[in-house]
């Protein structure tokens, strides 16, 4: 898209319509919200995080999934967003989901490939495969996105 604009308030005007077009105070969120549960009411957000740090109390060692998505991706997230708005005619919200949709499927590709550590033997005799965050896969589907409006 060009754009060819000439004196100072028809610039003037051009910004605020760009700025409506755009959106003014939104954020995106991408992860596990407070709506995702497991059948038996566990919190799945909760699941995720002992997953990512670990859990001592369960002999649980660390999978960062999360924290690997973030490292490995979060450098490409601007010029998803920017491609999002160049392709959706600067709206937005249509940018935001987009964006969105990209890094949910990175945190979701990040649980698939997690191998190491790998699952203990008693673990993998009892689910009959080795596949850590990959139970049920209730995990993997819960990861989510949301774009919050303004001053939320």
């Amino acid at each position: 898209m060009s754009n060819s604009i000439k004196g100072g308030d028809a610039a003037k005007r051009y910004l605020k319509q760009l700025a409506k077009r755009v959106g003014e105070g939104q954020k995106l969120r991408v992860g596990f919200f407070k709506d995702a549960t497991y059948p038996d009411g566990t919190s799945v957000a909760m699941v995720a995080i002992s997953n990512e740090i670990g859990d001592p109390r369960r002999n649980r060692r660390p999978r960062p999934f999360f924290r690997n998505t973030i490292n490995e991706h979060a450098n490409e997230w601007g010029d998803v967003l920017a491609q999002g708005l160049s392709a959706n005619d600067m709206n937005g919200d249509a940018a935001l989901r987009m964006t969105g949709e990209v890094i949910k499927g990175q945190i979701q590709q990040s649980i698939r490939s997690f191998t190491s550590p790998a699952n203990k033997k008693s673990t993998i005799a009892k689910k009959g495969f080795d596949a850590p965050l990959r139970h049920t896969k209730h995990m993997l589907n819960s990861v989510d996105y949301v774009i919050d409006e303004g001053n939320e």
